[in-house]
């Protein structure tokens, strides 16, 4: 299924979107690459199991900011590809693609998502264009929202105050891991509504290719 601008347009702020369209992965011989900045918090202390590959035997509700800084696939431009996964970890997602994209990342979003993000493709509920605001402040707070989740979080701080930095985490979505916390970390939508502070989050480097 296609779904053109004007109908993302119709959808914003308003419906979601099957994940159906997103079903269907780039042709084989496709080849793709991206760096993209990554946020998160999620419901886990501190520090997260699962960004360590040891999975929480506890609920993980987490809300990933993914903003894509350079890369392709194909002949597609990824850069200023933006959206945010609420998710709870191996059971559902839901997405939202941010509404400032153009025409071009927003195909570059549908080609790149099912390719290159199978896991929360496949667990998808759905996919909404919304407003999607993200702030950083001089001190590295860091803030982002859509109507259903919102994020505050600071780093936490290490010796001599400095950040907390981890490296060789078994994912490529992990490198210059530095350490967070949460200090609003929420999520409403029909199925499931949480509110947290103070629980795990991170920010760091993806650097991927197929």
């Amino acid at each position: 299924m296609t779904i053109k601008r004007r109908d993302f347009n119709k959808l914003i702020g308003a419906a979601a979107i099957s994940p159906v369209f997103l079903s269907q992965p780039a042709k084989a011989e496709t080849t793709w690459s991206f760096e993209a900045n990554v946020a998160e918090c999620c419901s886990c202390e501190i520090l997260c199991p699962c960004n360590f590959g040891l999975p929480t035997k506890l609920r993980c509700d987490g809300n990933r900011l993914i903003e894509i800084e350079k890369g392709n696939i194909g002949d597609m431009d990824l850069a200023g590809v933006r959206f945010l996964v609420s998710f709870e970890m191996g059971k559902w997602a839901r997405i939202y693609v941010d509404d400032k994209m153009n025409d071009n990342q927003m195909e570059a979003f549908k080609a790149i998502f099912p390719v290159a993000f199978a896991g929360y493709s496949k667990q998808a509920r759905s996919v909404e264009v919304v407003p999607l605001e993200v702030t950083r402040q001089d001190d590295l707070v860091l803030k982002y929202k859509t109507p259903a989740s919102e994020v505050e979080m600071k780093p936490l701080r290490g010796i001599d105050g400095g950040l907390i930095t981890v490296d060789g985490l078994p994912n490529k979505a992990f490198y210059h891991y530095v350490q967070y916390e949460s200090v609003i970390h929420t999520h409403d939508d029909p199925d499931r509504q949480w509110s947290y502070s103070g629980t795990n989050g991170f920010t760091s480097r993806m650097i991927v290719s197929g």
